[in-house]
């Protein structure tokens, strides 16, 4: 069952088209990957999806309704985790969530009750009355995500929930948004980590410039590059290799440079490696070489070009 639709949605600031005729649908108990390199329309879908922007062109369907999207008992529907953290340091955990539970209209009893499940959902109960200004990095994402979930949202849309925090939250944040997935809460999860999106996503979908370019199971996705095939080569100095002389040999589509590692993607059967090879011992000292199985991130790679996240920002 299809609970949230976008059809030739178009969204333009200025001369800049942001949005370039999105068609998306959100099937109700799965979680959506969404997918994109930093300007590729992700912030302004998730905006135009939850009212906040409103669409040159195009429809937006929630819960069925496509006439009054954004009524007030649809956006009761609705919960948002933003990459901001937007808890409140001065209350404490247990206040910020009896706040956000407040807003939605839930009152006495049942508010407490919601808020201390929500707190037990993300394991902060016995944080329950610490204020946030003390909290790490990854509890106060716990914390936000605890806000987005008093009112037990049919649909949570979640962008970059886990950015900058510990791997120990990052887990812990994973298997939350799993289990509200096997409650049957739909959900939209946009990240800059690959592995997040392998996880725990049902489907996804990739965006570049404003258009959805691909989308499916993860499965499906690297099934569309079988023809290719991925070789990584660790070098002495990458600096001194002639990207260019490399991407002329016949069969080879890419070539990337991370720090001293070369990733050379090639047509299936194209038998080029010892070309690669030569070219590259002319140039500098060859230390490894590894054949890779195409995966979600050479998916990605190959269709938009770019990283997903630049490997400065850490693994």
């Amino acid at each position: 069952m299809t609970i949230a639709s976008l059809q030739g949605v178009v969204k333009r600031y200025g001369t800049q088209l942001v949005l370039d005729g999105v068609d998306l649908d959100l099937h109700e108990g799965e979680i959506l990957g969404l997918l994109g390199p930093n300007g590729a329309g992700k912030t302004t879908l998730i905006q135009t999806l939850t009212g906040m922007t409103p669409v040159d062109r195009g429809t937006i369907n929630l819960f069925g309704d496509d006439r009054h999207p954004f009524s007030h008992a649809n956006r009761e529907k609705l919960g948002l985790v933003t990459q901001e953290i937007t808890v409140f340091d001065e209350l404490t955990a247990r206040e910020n969530v009896l706040f956000f539970a407040g807003v939605y209209g839930i009152k006495g009893e049942e508010k407490k009750r919601r808020a201390a499940e929500a707190l037990a959902f993300v394991g902060l109960e016995d944080r329950a009355d610490k204020r946030p200004a003390k909290f790490s990095g990854g509890m106060k994402r716990r914390l936000n995500i605890a806000c987005a979930l008093t009112h037990r949202p049919r649909l949570l849309i979640m962008d970059e929930p886990t950015v900058g925090i510990d791997p120990q939250s990052r887990n812990h944040i994973l298997e939350a948004v799993t289990r509200l997935r096997d409650r049957g809460t739909t959900i939209l999860y946009t990240t800059h980590y690959m592995e997040e999106v392998q996880a725990i996503a049902s489907r996804v979908v990739i965006m570049d410039q404003g258009q959805i370019i691909q989308e499916g199971t993860v499965d499906e996705l690297v099934r569309t590059i079988q023809h290719e095939e991925k070789v990584s080569i660790d070098v002495t100095d990458a600096s001194l290799v002639d990207r260019g002389r490399l991407e002329q040999i016949a069969g080879i589509k890419q070539v990337t440079v991370h720090g001293n590692k070369l990733t050379v993607i090639s047509a299936a059967g194209a038998g080029n490696l010892d070309r690669i090879i030569t070219i590259i011992k002319e140039q500098t000292g060859l230390v490894g070489i590894q054949a890779d199985k195409p995966n979600l991130e050479d998916v990605f790679l190959t269709l938009t070009g770019k990283q997903l996240r630049d490997k400065e920002e850490g693994s």
